[in-house]
């Protein structure tokens, strides 16, 4: 399955769904660890692209994956894996850049205002 053709989601609507605390999705941030450290969505699990391959066990396959990273890229080859491997997965278009841009809360690792970088 090549990117362009890959199921995606937008930004504001992962904002929602966060924001509601929806128990069927789980917001997946595919980015590296520094990244992560200085601001993510407040409700997203951290499992590194670089990691993926070996911690892919840890995703919860009963739920809708919805992954995420700078500006979209990198979650769309993890959601394109994902897929291939049985999850129901979709990529976050724009990724955080978008989700920052549009107003929607970051933190960081310790919990205070976040960034992205």
């Amino acid at each position: 399955m090549q990117t362009t053709q890959l199921p995606s989601i937008d930004v504001d609507t992962v904002a929602a769904l966060a924001e509601a605390a929806d128990p069927t999705v789980v917001l997946l941030d595919v980015r590296e660890d520094e990244e992560w450290r200085f601001g993510h969505a407040p409700t997203a699990v951290h499992l590194p692209m670089s990691t993926l391959q070996q911690r892919v066990g840890e995703i919860d396959r009963s739920k809708r994956i919805l992954c995420i990273c700078r500006s979209g890229n990198r979650s769309a080859q993890v959601t394109a894996y994902l897929i291939r491997h049985g999850f129901d997965a979709v990529n976050m278009s724009g990724g955080m850049s978008t989700w920052a841009s549009f107003g929607h809360p970051l933190v960081t690792y310790d919990g205070r205002p976040g960034t992205v970088i």
